[in-house]
């Protein structure tokens, strides 16, 4: 099976479903026309599907690996990464006057979800490299980004973040790297980071690290922590890599998916840094490059969903088992049902990254608010998406979906992951029910707005589909309400059913906007038929368990449930 860029579906939504229209009407995008965008996805798709998708098995079955101190990556790797970045495409949304292409991040995250499909374990290292450009564009010194971003966005260096530590995962505030003042503006920096992805490779002469560590007498927990650059190799007099740093890989972790993914065990003994940002000011810097990973995460699990869709629909339409099995209703239902989330997910992200890129070409605060708001939607249903149609793409194939020859049980091994790193899909949904609702839930009441007025524009033409939108999006303003008027415990408690249920009724608006596009007629009304019938009625069991609270689940102790 060969991999084939959604490219139709991807300007479909751009065209009729979220509004990229108005990001091309403002100043700061003015040159991303329809006819430039077009080309670039075309472009873009030939590379994911010529050169990058061919190299996914090599990296599942011949794993990166640590040899006397140096991590090789996978057969292929190194050229196809070589063509993603002298392509340009690591620096699509990068700045122009650092040699990037200064274009929206929507463009920048249609590609992610391509190169996702093609290959995550290869993808990841460039989605980390964009995120620590942005992390230094907001927050680093001029001298830092002249020396560092045109080698990050060229590919000549790869970037990386290193926050956990073996006693601080998501509580980052634990971490006990240091960081010494050397007296000349650099400072030494000691301790031992844990999942460093691409921490090490031999595809780029340089790799940045953006590393958390606590300076002398700094407070305690997230408040006293700082950001730094730690090089690789430090840069010499010309800005070429030059003595090697204090640091190293100890080792590699042994993962269930993204074998290509060199996920490395860091030691910095001493290495030099330099400080980006503010002292005690590293959690802002870094949540910039979080949050741009976090919506890049997300079209990480809508592309490699689209991959194992597009392997199911093919098995099932050779397969031949009393008949050919893609006519088998239940096999049908499956497909159906994969299609339609993916599409749901990736209107999902693609809507938060125009809402990102209004914030950037405008800086109003409304803008900034909903793209806050929909980052942990976009990155937990999509990720979640991810899973769940691997999942069943496995299911599709039977038997042979169980074999490793068939290719698909990648694809669910791969995935895995995404619900887990750059923030677990529980933090995303405490995130969304927590900070994100500290306006007392007005960012959530004005696109449940939009949803009702969308629907109640439909009635006329889809009236069996709009009404249940229209109903679905009340429904949940009423448990909105309720969740805004609850304490964090109660919130929390509920807090990942309720984001699923949001992200159902925003699936489900996303797909009544396709079917209005296409007159009511044609695949995508019927698809929408098949989310909005089928799968939106989900949304109602999830805001029964969110208003449950937390009784039932806490007066279950450990040791009740250990028993």
């Amino acid at each position: 099976m060969t991999y084939r860029s959604p490219i139709d579906d991807i300007r479909f939504v751009l065209d009729h479903v979220v509004p990229f229209a108005r990001v091309a009407e403002t100043e700061r995008y003015a040159e991303a026309t329809p006819d430039m965008v077009e080309a670039i996805l075309t472009e873009a798709a030939k590379l994911c599907d010529t050169v990058v998708a061919p190299v996914n098995i090599n990296g599942d079955k011949v794993p990166a690996k640590l040899e006397n101190g140096v991590v090789r990556t996978s057969p292929g790797f190194a050229e196809a990464f070589r063509a993603i970045a002298e392509g340009g495409w690591i620096g699509v949304a990068a700045p122009q006057e650092h040699g990037g292409m200064g274009l929206p991040q929507t463009v920048n995250m249609a590609i992610n979800d391509m190169l996702s499909g093609a290959c995550l374990a290869l993808q990841l290292n460039p989605l980390l490299t964009q995120g620590h450009i942005e992390a230094l564009e907001h927050h680093a010194s001029d001298e830092i980004k002249a020396l560092y971003i045109p080698k990050l966005v060229s590919g000549e260096w790869s970037g990386t973040m290193n926050l956990t530590e073996p006693q601080a995962g998501s509580d980052v505030g634990a971490l006990r790297t240091k960081a010494e003042p050397k007296g000349d503006g650099s400072y030494a920096i000691t301790g031992q980071k844990i999942f460093i992805t691409w921490g090490d490779s031999d595809v780029v002469e340089n790799i940045s690290h953006l590393v958390l560590a606590r300076l002398p007498g700094a407070a305690a927990g997230t408040r006293g922590i700082s950001l730094f650059i730690v090089p690789k190799f430090l840069p010499d007099a010309n800005g070429k890599p030059g003595k090697a740093n204090s640091l190293k890989v100890v080792s590699l972790e042994h993962k269930l998916g993204i074998h290509g993914s060199p996920t490395c065990v860091m030691s910095y003994d001493g290495a030099t840094g330099w400080l980006v940002g503010e002292e005690n000011k590293g959690m802002a810097a870094m949540f910039t490059m979080m949050n741009n990973a976090r919506l890049g995460v997300g079209m990480q699990g809508v592309g490699v969903a689209e991959a194992a869709c597009q392997k199911a629909i093919e098995y099932a339409q050779e397969r031949n088992q009393m008949g050919v099995i893609a006519n088998h209703p239940d096999v049908r239902r499956m497909l159906a049902t994969m299609r339609a989330e993916v599409f749901a997910a990736r209107a999902i992200g693609l809507a938060c990254a125009v809402a990102t890129d209004m914030q950037t070409a405008t800086g109003a605060d409304d803008w900034a608010a909903r793209a806050a708001f929909l980052t942990p939607i976009a990155k937990a249903y999509g990720t979640d998406v991810g899973c769940m149609v691997s999942e069943m793409a496995v299911q599709v194939h039977g038997g042979m979906g169980y074999i490793e020859e068939t290719g698909v049980a990648q694809f669910y091994r791969d995935v895995r992951i995404t619900p887990i790193y750059e923030g677990t899909n529980g933090i995303q949904a405490m995130d969304l029910v927590g900070r994100k609702m500290m306006d007392g839930g007005e960012m959530a009441y004005r696109i449940l707005e939009e949803i009702e007025d969308d629907a109640e524009a439909a009635r006329a033409a889809l009236p069996d589909l709009a009404g249940d939108v229209w109903s679905a999006a009340e429904t949940l303003r009423e448990a909105t309400e309720w969740m805004v008027g609850q304490d964090m415990t109660e919130r929390f408690a509920g807090a990942a059913p309720y984001l699923r249920a949001f992200a159902r009724v925003l699936g489900a608006h996303y797909h009544l906007r396709a079917a209005v596009a296409e007159g009511g007629k044609g695949p995508r009304s019927a698809l929408a038929r098949v989310y909005i019938r089928r799968l939106l009625p989900l949304y109602a069991a999830h805001l029964a368990e969110a208003r449950d609270g937390s009784d039932g689940i806490m007066s279950l102790s450990p040791d009740d449930l250990a028993s």
